[in-house]
């Protein structure tokens, strides 16, 4: 008996056979590709957490570093509370300027918020309320704690007591 031979592989074959070896092939590249992409990915949010912590830590540290010298004042203050009590109330009216003006450098300035100006819920906090004869219904009666920022940044609203009608 003759032996039998494999007949050649017809043509469409291997062409068939090549073009799932190519494609395989693409796949593979395709999907190292998006392995390595999303290693990279996971490097940047993890390298830009980093960087936001870093950042908050300096700013924190310059915030606090712009308020120790309010701080040193008040220990000179404290140091000299039994002597004249006038120079006591002027150093303490200057740690309170300084206070001030570093928080006005922080772009926080005090707000300004006078009795008799039109209460406004966005940058005032109602506390209470008083009726009075020579007060203006929904105007600030009295300024309980001042407020802080600017118009589009507020910081702290002023707590105000709010004028209404007399009974």
């Amino acid at each position: 008996m003759p032996e039998q031979e494999n007949p050649p592989p017809a043509p469409d074959d291997s062409r068939a056979a090549e073009s799932d070896a190519e494609s395989a092939k693409q796949i593979a590249e395709l999907e190292d590709s998006w392995r390595r992409t999303a290693a990279e990915l996971d490097n940047f949010r993890k390298r830009c957490a980093k960087d936001l912590l870093r950042a908050r830590e300096q700013e924190r540290a310059s915030v606090a570093a712009r308020w120790l010298p309010v701080l040193d004042n008040l220990e000179r203050a404290l140091e000299h509370a039994s002597s004249n009590p006038d120079q006591i109330v002027e150093g303490v009216r200057a740690v309170h300027q300084q206070a001030l003006s570093i928080l006005a450098d922080l772009g926080y300035p005090r707000r300004e918020d006078d009795t008799g100006a039109a209460f406004d819920p966005a940058r005032h906090e109602a506390v209470s309320t008083i009726a009075g004869e020579d007060l203006v219904p929904g105007t600030v009666a009295h300024v309980v704690r001042a407020g802080y920022g600017p118009d589009n940044e507020i910081l702290r609203p002023a707590s105000v007591i709010v004028a209404t009608r007399s009974e």
